[in-house]
């Protein structure tokens, strides 16, 4: 069966209650760093859910109660003794701590013997060794009588007691002597044999001669070969003192454990050891300053393209013009803000009322203790005299974060995707809530306002990689007031306008052109955002919104390599695929990556999810009408789900999708088409009554969507 070993290594944290670091490899045996704190298990495979609940329990077992200590320096004793007492005390400890935890014990020990991985079902435990018997004991004594003589129990009784790991190295050296001197006597014993089998043997030969001549003495030329001396030297030579050469009588006395061997022997079978070793990543921590492009600089560097435009040249026409141009985007935009107050001002509604209706839902009535003189009258038949006072809780402070797609596939969308980011900005406003807004490229150049930027992390083993031309361009911020921001708006809104219009006219300054999609790098950075975010406005709630028309590209880790002509190895870069998991010291969560691209944001969002629990991640993807049914496709809604159905028909109708938990709490898929179709009802003067109709229709479907969306946005923050 499949083991999931992400599951394993949570199980692993739980039961050790601490920012334990478990690492699945392909090793033979399991172990623990107790300075690192790092629990490497094997990756076990071909058994049962049950023996490998088991086995990790029982290292999470060690990793907690076995301290780290040279104890074989003052003991000299076969450390198989002292782990086999060792392992009775941690389990005992491990079971005492989770009460259920025993069954586990059970059912993997259990099934080890059901396959005999003790090797015992062929032998007779009787004639086993004390501390072999031990070991059955407490692992799979519920299955077997063990046999122990009454001294013997004194010995399994001081095992069941040990508390601390001195008292295990205690009775080990005890049970160790014990051991040895029973292995001493039976030596004895076969000695005795031994030489009563030799002298019975030297007696019939001597009596066969007749001459008292030693057996050996007799042998012909042919059998040996003859020395300078002239003596035969015979291949079985006689030693002196206790029989034969070689025997084992003479080999120096040591107690092992059968049982334990062949029980580390077949569970070593159990491990993978094959194939690609597991990587375990972990994502840098960013000096973020070294990434923000400060929200200043991009509007100096926006001014300053404006201002140094040259004067047109004479007879050139209005679309060749980038002075008409800037004065037809102030129009445009002086009348995309006036259309749009009526959204803004539908959403702050909606806030409200959704806000209000909330904090009543969470209102508790309490008697006050005073008398209300207008219910006297009923004292007979009721007891509800009091007067009350209802109390209605305080609303949570949120805040904002909005990261925006500025990669060159955002174009044709760009324009559109701004003025529903400027919706969300003047409800930001109107109400009061701070916010942020970041736009990721791979564009801008760092030079301008810093030089010899250096790496804004160490690279280091491990490591998810970070490229240096990343940035976060800091377009908006909550903390610049009135005209200054109406002002700032306007820059992007020109510049915006210039991709899909104007690009020719030059108003985009350097490094606002559109880039690549660095998405899973901005997700790494606002690991560091979100906190300074929160600390500096003092909120309990974050909203952050992703606006994209697509997903990011893969990571790579850093990886040194070490070339054989080179001295010192250098820090290279490898591939993130299979048997790469992400970790999370902080959460202390491990995900598994996939090796597909388009799920590799998912994962990244996940894993800050779960270290932001009081912020909503809400993905906001703007896509081609044709793309819906690969957009739920590659969010694992399958095709011939009744979900999928449902959400096909929703998209039909409102060009509109809505998808929960899949990285983001809530994904919201809109119709790049519908997006950018105006919701005002505009006809011309000579229109016909079906022209009428259709652009009442098309603002009617704009604003529908619009409602739609913008209603669900406004329940995730209300």
């Amino acid at each position: 069966m499949t083991i999931q070993y992400e599951i394993k290594s949570q199980l692993a944290k739980l039961l050790a209650t601490e920012d334990l670091v478990v690492e699945h490899k392909r090793v033979e045996t399991a172990c623990f760093n107790v300075a690192s704190r790092v629990l490497t298990l094997p990756m076990w495979e071909n058994t049962t859910e049950d023996v490998v609940d088991m086995l990790v329990s029982h290292e999470v077992g060690h990793a907690l109660f076995t301290p780290h200590q040279e104890w074989w320096k003052d003991y000299k004793m076969n450390p198989a003794i002292v782990n086999i007492v060792e392992d009775a005390r941690i389990e005992r400890m491990m079971k005492k701590r989770y009460e259920g935890i025993s069954k586990t014990f059970y059912r993997g020990y259990t099934e080890l013997h059901k396959n005999d991985f003790f090797q015992v079902k062929m032998k007779d435990i009787s004639e086993m060794n004390l501390i072999d018997r031990i070991n059955l004991e407490f692992k799979i004594g519920t299955h077997y009588n063990i046999p122990f003589s009454t001294e013997e129990m004194f010995y399994v009784n001081k095992v069941s007691l040990c508390q601390t790991f001195e008292d295990v190295l205690k009775v080990s050296k005890e049970i160790f002597d014990y051991c040895l001197a029973e292995l001493e006597k039976k030596r004895e014993e076969e000695k005795e044999m031994e030489n009563e089998q030799l002298d019975m043997n030297l007696s019939g030969n001597s009596e066969e001669d007749g001459e008292g001549t030693p057996w050996y003495d007799d042998m012909d030329d042919e059998d040996g070969e003859e020395s300078e001396e002239g003596e035969v030297e015979t291949e079985m030579q006689v030693g002196t003192g206790n029989g034969l050469q070689g025997s084992t009588t003479d080999q120096p006395l040591d107690v092992t454990s059968e049982t334990a061997d062949s029980l580390e022997q077949a569970l070593r079978g159990l491990a993978n050891t094959e194939g690609r070793e597991n990587v375990y990543l972990e994502i840098p921590k960013l000096n973020i300053d070294d990434f923000v492009v400060d929200n200043q600089l991009i509007h100096s560097l926006c001014e300053m393209a404006v201002n140094g435009l040259p004067e047109d040249e004479p007879n050139l026409p209005d679309h060749f013009s980038a002075h008409k141009f800037l004065e037809e985007s102030r129009n445009n935009f002086i009348k995309f803000k006036r259309s749009a107050q009526k959204e803004v001002n539908y959403l702050v509604k909606e806030f409200e009322c959704k806000k209000s209706a909330g904090a009543y839902a969470r209102a508790t009535t309490s008697r006050t203790g005073i008398l209300d003189t207008t219910k006297l009258v009923n004292y007979k038949f009721s007891e509800d005299l009091f007067k009350k006072v209802t109390l209605i809780p305080d609303g949570k402070n949120h805040g904002l974060v909005f990261v925006l797609d500025w990669s060159g596939s955002m174009q044709t969308v760009m324009e559109d995707t701004i003025k529903q980011l400027y919706n969300l900005l003047w409800f930001c406003k109107k109400i009061q809530i701070p916010f942020e807004v970041y736009a990721f490229t791979s564009c801008f150049p760092k030079s301008i306002d810093r030089e010899n930027v250096e790496r804004a992390y160490e690279p280091k083993d491990n490591l998810m990689s970070v490229e240096e031309n990343f940035s976060l361009m800091n377009l908006f911020t909550s903390k610049v007031k009135g005209r200054v921001l109406e002002d700032q708006m306007f820059n992007i809104y020109r510049v915006v306008q210039s991709f899909r219009n104007y690009y020719s006219a030059n108003v985009v300054p350097v490094g606002l052109s559109l880039s690549g999609t660095p998405l899973n790098e901005s997700i790494i950075a606002l690991h560091q955002i979100i906190p300074q975010f929160q600390k500096e406005n003092k909120l309990e709630k974050v909203n952050c919104v992703i606006l994209t028309d697509g997903e990011g590209s893969a990571l790579t880790y850093h990886k040194s390599v070490q070339r054989k002509w080179e001295d010192t190895p250098y820090m290279g870069h490898s591939h993130i695929g299979d048997g790469c998991f992400l970790r999370n010291r902080k959460t202390g969560k491990t995900y598994r990556m996939a090796n597909s691209w388009y799920k590799f944001t998912p994962i990244m969002l996940k894993d800050i999810s779960d270290t932001f629990p009081n912020v909503n991640f809400i993905g906001i993807r703007i896509m081609d009408p044709r793309d819906a049914s690969r957009f739920l496709r590659m969010n694992d809604i399958d095709c011939n789900s009744e979900e999928y159905t449902k959400k096909m028909k929703v998209w039909k109708k409102t060009k509109s999708i809505v998808i929960e938990d899949v990285g983001y709490k809530v994904y919201f898929g809109m119709s790049s088409k519908t997006l950018s179709s105006s919701s005002e009802f505009e006809v011309e003067d000579d229109a016909t009554k079906a022209q009428i109709k259709k652009a009442f229709t098309k603002s009617l479907t704009a604003k529908k969507m619009n409602k739609n969306v913008l209603s669900k946005f406004v329940d995730l923050i209300a």
